[in-house]
């Protein structure tokens, strides 16, 4: 698809496809629905729709853990749009009926089970119609469709063996967990595997003939399709199994320690090998925004910031708290020295170290009940001779080099309290030594018992020396994002739109802007946070080249917000409008929305459930019910929201589609 003949500014939608709720799905909401959403888009005066990201994540319910970087989720199939299923004589409608009586009154979608059932049914009508299906594929239109799409061999041969191994990561396959192009071919020419290959490809046709569909029908009411691209992989993915020299796999990527996340955010996805990247012209990315150009008119770059620098662990730790920036201008053992810092000095700063004292008192003050001093002793013991090593005569003990994480400390066998102990210890460094002679300053290095050691001269030059480095990756940083940003920029006429919220290093918005790239700004989240009362930043201000939005999928709605996050009065002197009622109604919500939809951004967009709520029939009892995601949990409601009505009975809404369409 072109890219959108004007960039004007736009109102727009957020919606997660399985949202969508129709008289036609079975449970969930699918890429057909996507046609009589624009309709309703189009009634609202809406020029955008924005959705998560669509790619097959398997069973896994996040949008953002996909096992392919190209194949589309099965999940928004509409099995009775298939051609075979026409051409079936109907056989499998009974079914389809229980299917959709089963699932279709849940307020919220189950990923596992609609996933499961949908794959059964698509199983039955593939052996009803086997043998015309695999006659296309060797010589007809799904042939054809091979040659167009050369990732689905690797996608088909890696789905075929998941499902033989019992959904598995490939890290755990017996056989098969390391191959090269060549075997994945020969697998691939396997004629006792071809029609499992084939069933593969047969979905992903028919999941690309309907969003194709969808996305066209989008196209012809003139609203924009903006779709979404996280920047990771999954570590169990085809794309990591397949073409493991374009992962680093011993990193993991995350974000740093904050007021909310104290130990980090530890994502487990492997983080890209740029070098390795680069040297076929950033093919995989190529081909990855060439697929999704089929589909969207702009797309959303997640975690923008990973371009530029990636937060990574090692895969020895659960959390993130000794993470490092990648790239980094690093400390060297030379630059310690011309501080005066000699060999046993840089071992203090970078190497924890643990007093003889502290293990004996976390034993008898955390025991857990009475103890003899023959259990201490012997509980001490074991943990001095499994996890440390003294220092020559001193009481003082480091943790023997074997150790490489929390990990590996969990698996010693030692007493619960000392296992807790040990963890805290191992985050107390001031630097992580993660190469030979290039340290890095943890995120909580002042708080780190070798840094309170230091005099106030030696702080100051360390201070002095950190700052140097900060500046220099900064240059490393805006170099490295601005190159692959322009690869990403010059490879697709799609209209690129960042998310870069978080700890954002200054080189960021100067690159996105000189690159034409939206920014994001959340208004609950775009204030003056270094000034007094950290005061909202007015709508006027808002940069031109930024998309303005007053929630996002990761957080509350605006009503929930409101009534239990915000404060009220400060927000309410902020828009103009003190009067605004405590308690959320359709009145604040117009206007609230309409505030922010004055923005000066190209794009001002509002989750769908936010728009919803300019009308009194579509508030849940509890507004907590209406969030997609909550960050920092894994259960069965995050990423199964759905609208609380099927879009033809929400396009009944005259009240609704007025409210917006002011």
């Amino acid at each position: 698809m072109s890219k959108p003949a004007t960039c004007k500014r736009q109102l727009g939608v957020v919606v997660p496809v399985g949202a969508l709720r129709s008289k036609s799905g079975i449970g969930v909401g699918e890429f057909l629905d996507l046609a009589n959403f624009a309709i309703l888009c189009k009634k609202m005066r809406v020029g955008l729709i924005q959705i998560l990201p669509v790619n097959d994540t398997g069973f896994e319910s996040s949008p953002y853990s996909s096992l392919t970087a190209f194949g589309l989720h099965p999940l928004y199939l509409r099995i009775d749009e298939i051609e075979e299923y026409k051409a079936s004589g109907g056989s499998l409608k009974k079914r389809l009926k229980e299917a959709r009586d089963k699932f279709d009154k849940s307020a919220r979608f189950s990923h596992y089970n609609v996933l499961k059932e949908k794959l059964a049914i698509c199983r039955e009508l593939f052996a009803f119609q086997k043998a015309e299906i695999v006659k296309s594929a060797e010589g007809g239109k799904l042939s054809a469709w091979i040659e167009q799409n050369s990732w689905i061999k690797q996608y088909a041969v890696y789905r075929r063996l998941k499902e033989a191994n019992e959904g598995k990561s490939w890290k755990e396959w017996a056989e098969y967990n390391t191959v090269t192009a060549e075997d994945i071919d020969k697998l691939w020419k396997d004629k006792s595997l071809w029609e499992e290959h084939v069933f593969w490809v047969w979905l992903q046709e028919a999941l690309d003939a309907q969003f194709s569909k969808a996305a066209q029908a989008v196209a012809n009411a003139k609203i924009i399709l903006k779709g979404d691209l996280p920047i990771l992989m999954n570590e169990d993915s085809c794309d990591v199994w397949a073409h493991p020299e374009l992962f680093i796999q011993d990193l993991s990527a995350g974000a740093p320690p904050d007021m909310y996340s104290p130990e980090g955010q530890n994502w487990g996805f492997p983080i890209y090998n740029w070098e390795a990247q680069e040297k076929d012209n950033y093919a995989w990315w190529r081909r990855r925004l060439a697929v999704a150009g089929k589909y969207y008119k702009a797309y959303r770059i997640d975690h923008v910031l990973g371009f530029f620098r990636i937060w990574a662990s090692s895969r020895a730790d659960y959390s993130s708290a000794l993470g490092r920036f990648v790239p980094y201008a690093p400390v060297s053992t030379g630059d310690l020295r011309k501080l005066g810092f000699d060999k046993g000095r840089v071992r203090w700063l970078s190497r924890p170290h643990i007093p003889t004292g502290e293990i004996w008192d976390t034993l008898k003050n955390n025991w857990g009940g009475p103890y003899k001093d023959a259990d201490i002793t012997a509980a001490a013991t074991k943990t001095f001779s499994k996890a440390l090593e003294r220092v020559g005569a001193e009481e003082l003990w480091l943790f023997k080099k074997k150790i490489k994480g929390e990990k590996d400390i969990d698996t010693l066998g030692l007493h619960p309290a000392v296992v807790k102990y040990l963890h805290g210890r191992w985050h107390n460094r001031l630097f992580l030594h993660y190469e030979k002679g290039r340290f890095f300053p943890v995120w909580y290095f002042r708080e780190s018992t070798a840094y309170k050691s230091l005099s106030q001269d030696e702080k100051n030059s360390l201070e002095a020396l950190l700052e140097k480095r900060r500046i220099r990756s900064e240059k490393v940083w805006a170099a490295q994002g601005k190159k692959l940003l322009s690869v990403l920029v010059e490879s697709s006429p799609m209209l690129p739109c960042a998310e870069d919220l978080g700890a954002v290093p200054a080189c960021v918005p100067k690159v996105l802007s000189k690159l034409k790239i939206l920014g994001l700004r959340v208004i609950r989240w775009f204030r003056e946070w270094d000034k007094p009362g950290q005061p909202f930043i007015p709508f006027e201000e808002y940069p031109e080249l930024s998309v303005c939005t007053p929630s996002v999928h990761d957080s509350s709605t605006v009503r929930e917000w409101w009534e239990r996050e915000a404060d009220q009065r400060q927000f309410a002197g902020f828009i103009g409008v003190p009067s605004l009622p405590k308690v959320y109604n359709p009145g604040a919500a117009k206007i609230i929305l309409s505030k922010a939809a004055g923005a000066r951004s190209r794009f001002r967009v509002f989750q769908i459930q936010d728009l919803l709520h300019l009308s009194n029939r579509w508030y849940a009892a509890d507004p907590a019910q209406e969030r997609v995601n909550v960050p920092g949990s894994s259960n069965e409601f995050n990423w199964t929201y759905r609208l609380p009505a099927t879009i033809e009975e929400i396009v009944k809404d005259k009240e609704l589609l007025a409210a917006v369409a002011e």
